[in-house]
């Protein structure tokens, strides 16, 4: 297919403010010179798919029959490629993916290739995502030949997932200084006791409020990749 016809489809709502911060990035990454160069985009952003984490951990609601719903959406409106903006959500990749004919782009695979190629010597990789995520293995799954180390048990729950998920966090719609703070004590642990080489935004919503400018090593936002991969 022509990149030209390529069009775009966002399995979002998990949460809204990241799906809308990924539309954002596959605008930035499209070279363009009018409106008419940037890529046709449909989003289903769908808030009413039940919690990953809470699934995963919990024994919640499974969020698989609401996902492949909002997938077949996009592809009936026409999409030719379909992304989700939610790290954890891939530990259900494969159930979605069953269930549309069109190809998901499974963002874990695509870090492993831009990680291998951008930062081939880095051995130590920080992770700071859901507990879900760290539960499930997803980044040692993915992540060829990478050691994975994640903030210790307490500082997963008091500050990562505090960050994340507290009164005052990132999907109350807090991006200011409070959730930052935590996530930045988390990741200075992991570059100066665990000698990361680089952190990853394990996390849609970690990005909304980290950026490479607030590290000692490199910091990587997958869905970032994601839109350069989708857009290239």
């Amino acid at each position: 297919m022509n990149k030209n016809e390529r069009v775009i489809g966002i399995l979002g709502g998990m949460g809204p403010e990241a799906t809308a911060s990924f539309y954002m990035k596959i605008i930035k990454e499209t070279k363009v010179e009018n409106d008419q160069d940037h890529y046709r985009t449909i989003i289903d952003s769908n808030p009413k798919i039940p919690d990953r984490t809470e699934a995963i951990l919990y024994n919640g609601p499974s969020p698989v029959s609401e996902m492949i719903k909002t997938a077949k959406n996009l592809e009936n409106a026409g999409a030719t490629v379909a992304v989700m903006p939610c790290i954890t959500a891939h530990y259900f990749y494969e159930a979605i993916q069953n269930e549309v004919a069109i190809p998901i782009h499974h963002v874990l695979k695509g870090l492993d290739s831009y990680i291998q190629k951008t930062y081939p010597h880095a051995e130590k990789i920080g992770v700071l995502s859901t507990t879900a995520t760290k539960e499930t293995g997803l980044f040692q799954r993915y992540l060829e030949g990478k050691e994975i180390r994640y903030p210790n048990e307490v500082e997963q729950k008091e500050k990562v997932m505090q960050a994340i998920y507290g009164n005052d966090g990132i999907k109350q719609g807090n991006t200011g200084d409070g959730p930052k703070k935590l996530l930045l004590e988390a990741a200075e642990r992991l570059i100066k006791e665990e000698q990361c080489d680089l952190i990853i935004g394990g996390c849609t919503e970690v990005e909304l409020v980290l950026t490479p400018r607030d590290m000692s090593v490199p910091f990587i936002d997958p869905m970032r990749v994601a839109a350069i991969y989708l857009t290239h």
